[in-house]
């Protein structure tokens, strides 16, 4: 099946609306979709009336923030949520209030880098200021002319140990695990690939994410190289997950894979769609 489980609109940091997500997903021959806004449920409706209209099999969706171990940021991503479960949108309302400080903190670390007005050149990037991100940034950095592309940007001047990376306590593992679960949705660990993770601190967050009630790890990721996805594959083998497969598409041109664009799953694990619908 061409699932595809991870995208944005711009409700959080994605360029199109839900309605056009879908419509691009359908082109490209998606024939499962959702929707996962960081920290945020908004676009959903919208994207599953679209999804309907066309044909296309949809699940509802989030990507929820996490910090773990030594400020390590994690995305978990939610899939078949009930949106209005109350517990959920309050747990999401909660780490969304977080996101502001800590975008005005990074417009600060990169002022004293002498990019003055990355604050609020961001802030114009945003349609929802509530969910103003590192893409905001970044888009704003390519505008002035500071690097080719967003994942330059991320490269030099946004991911950990760069001058306008900013760490920041969101939500811990085991509510947004809670979260999801309480909401009658499947937890899946987001582009596990891109964490900070040597291998026995990798071991011990999928144990953990397994305690909570976590069953899924994405094991295609437009973040995964082929070595990344065989390392990935044999993690979900051994930890008895379900294997997700997700673009994390966010723009045309942007992103690194394109939405429904990414190779079949390894053919001995089991899908998480197989759990879904």
């Amino acid at each position: 099946m061409n699932a595809d489980l991870h995208c944005h609109s711009y409700y959080s940091d994605g360029l199109l609306s839900p309605t056009e997500v879908m419509r691009r997903a359908h082109a490209h021959g998606v024939e499962l979709a959702t929707l996962t806004d960081h920290d945020e449920t908004a676009g959903v409706s919208e994207a599953h009336d679209m999804a309907k209209e066309l044909g296309m099999r949809f699940v509802s969706g989030v990507e929820i923030s996490v910090t773990w171990g030594d400020d390590q940021t994690i995305h978990i991503v939610g899939l078949n949520i009930d949106i209005y479960n109350p517990a959920l949108s309050a747990g999401l309302e909660s780490v969304r209030s977080g996101r502001d400080a800590r975008a005005m903190k990074i417009g600060a670390e990169l002022e004293r880098e002498g990019i003055d007005g990355a604050y609020e050149g961001a802030m114009r990037h945003a349609l929802n200021p509530a969910l103003i991100s590192r893409s905001h940034f970044a888009r704003y950095l390519v505008e002035r002319g500071l690097g080719k592309d967003v994942k330059s940007i991320f490269t030099q001047y946004l991911r950990r140990g760069t001058p306008g990376y900013v760490p920041h306590q969101w939500a811990t593992l085991q509510q947004a695990v809670s979260w999801i679960t309480g909401a009658g949705g499947m937890a899946v660990i987001a582009h596990p690939g891109r964490y900070w993770l040597e291998h026995k601190e990798m071991e011990a967050f999928l144990t953990e994410f397994k305690d909570y009630g976590g069953r899924g790890i994405e094991v295609l990721s437009s973040s995964h190289k082929p070595d990344k996805v065989e390392i990935f594959a044999d993690y979900a083998r051994r930890f008895d997950l379900l294997a997700s497969r997700a673009s994390d598409f966010h723009a045309p041109g942007e992103s690194w894979t394109d939405l429904g664009k990414l190779p079949d799953l390894p053919r001995d694990l089991k899908p998480v769609w197989s759990e879904l619908l």
